[in-house]
């Protein structure tokens, strides 16, 4: 049985938007028979929601896909209650909900077939998801639950050079490469978005809950939802549309990692891949996914490179002895020992001694035989 999620506190205050062309589509949106791809097609067809809700049974048999059942329950005053008691109790959590066709609601999800009539927003960037334009600059960054140790390590460093480049980290918020990618991307002091599978007032796992409020929290289900099984694939397809390109890090070949860069290819994003161990079962995804064409992924650069976005100026270096500085800048990106030999001039010995003075000093780290920043 799943552990109990952990219910959050208000963080944010909500935004001012169009209350009645909002609860008209969350009316819509708790109507028995209509999800996203109906709830749009009434938008379209009478213009607005509010539209939708007031007109008469003859004009709604004209929207096409609708049966008769759908078609009586629109307008009910059940779903129009229950969207009252949804506006209020966002208004008290500090909720911002976002209805598609208003302002606020990110035009990157506009990407998807089926982008949701409603989204449930909250955090401190709650109220700037409008600049995640069709293009945003963000990155997706998926991965296994039960990821090595390897791959957490790089996945927040990863993060956290994208973040310092200004790039939106997105995730999941799941254990694993999510939590490392959230984690990553703060501890630069960047943004990072996290998309969830239960509602942005119930966090799963509840170990996440310290970490969920220095995030932006984004969901497509009302106040109150538990963690459900089939609600992780579907928010699969948010991280996918919200972001520019997903980085895989680690995942089977059947796993909901591989599920989000197919979401990001129907969307027409990029898909990056990291490198994995021959035989390594957590590698067989990527793997894969690079056979297929995606990004052969082990830095940072290599993401900001492919998508064309500028990297951020680097610190300058600290005050080093001329070995620990020739090593310093060889380690521009991840190095083999040999590949440090080789670009230092240095012996062995020294070399060794060069690295662990820069572990000791926190500005050089060893990852899978390899040495990075």
């Amino acid at each position: 049985m799943p552990e109990a999620p952990t219910i959050l506190n208000p963080v944010t205050a909500p935004a001012p938007t169009d209350q009645a062309e909002l609860l008209a589509l969350l009316t819509l949106r708790f109507t028995p028979g209509l999800g996203p791809l109906r709830i749009e097609a009434l938008r379209r067809h009478f213009g607005r929601a509010e539209a939708a809700l007031a007109a008469p049974l003859t004009r709604l048999r004209e929207v096409p896909g609708l049966d008769t059942k759908t078609v009586s329950a629109i307008g009910s005053p059940a779903p129009a209650e229950q969207a009252r008691t949804e506006l209020e109790r966002a208004r008290r959590a500090r909720v911002r909900l976002l209805g598609r066709g208003l302002d606020g609601y990110p035009p990157a999800l506009e990407a998807l077939s089926d982008p949701p009539a409603v989204l449930w927003a909250r955090g401190p960037e709650a109220d700037d998801l409008a600049e995640l334009r069709a293009v945003p600059r963000s990155v997706g960054i998926v991965g296994t639950r039960g990821a090595s140790p390897h791959a957490l390590s790089l996945t927040r460093t990863l993060a956290g050079e994208l973040a310092h480049a200004g790039v939106v980290v997105v995730s999941g918020l799941a254990r694993g490469v999510d939590t490392a990618a959230h984690q990553g991307a703060v501890d630069a002091g960047g943004v990072s978005l996290a998309v969830l599978g239960s509602a942005v007032d119930v966090i799963y796992p509840r170990e996440n809950a310290p970490l969920a409020r220095q995030l932006t929290l984004l969901s497509e289900y009302p106040l109150g939802t538990g963690p459900n099984k089939p609600h992780f694939p579907m928010r699969n397809r948010l991280i996918a549309a919200l972001s520019a390109g997903v980085l895989v890090v680690e995942g089977e070949r059947k796993s909901g990692s591989l599920i989000t860069a197919t979401h990001a290819l129907d969307c027409g994003r990029t898909v990056f891949a990291v490198p994995g161990r021959a035989g390594d079962p957590r590698a067989s995804g990527p793997h894969a996914l690079i056979r297929d064409g995606a990004v052969l992924t082990e830095s940072a650069g290599d993401i900001l490179a492919e998508l064309g976005w500028a990297q951020a100026a680097s610190p300058p270096l600290p005050d080093l002895p001329p070995e620990q500085e020739s090593v310093l800048r060889a380690l521009s990106a991840p190095a083999t020992l040999d590949d440090l030999h080789a670009a230092t001039g240095l012996a062995l010995p020294e070399l060794q001694t060069a690295l662990v003075m820069l572990q000791l000093q926190g500005l050089a780290q060893e990852v899978g035989g390899r040495w990075a920043r």
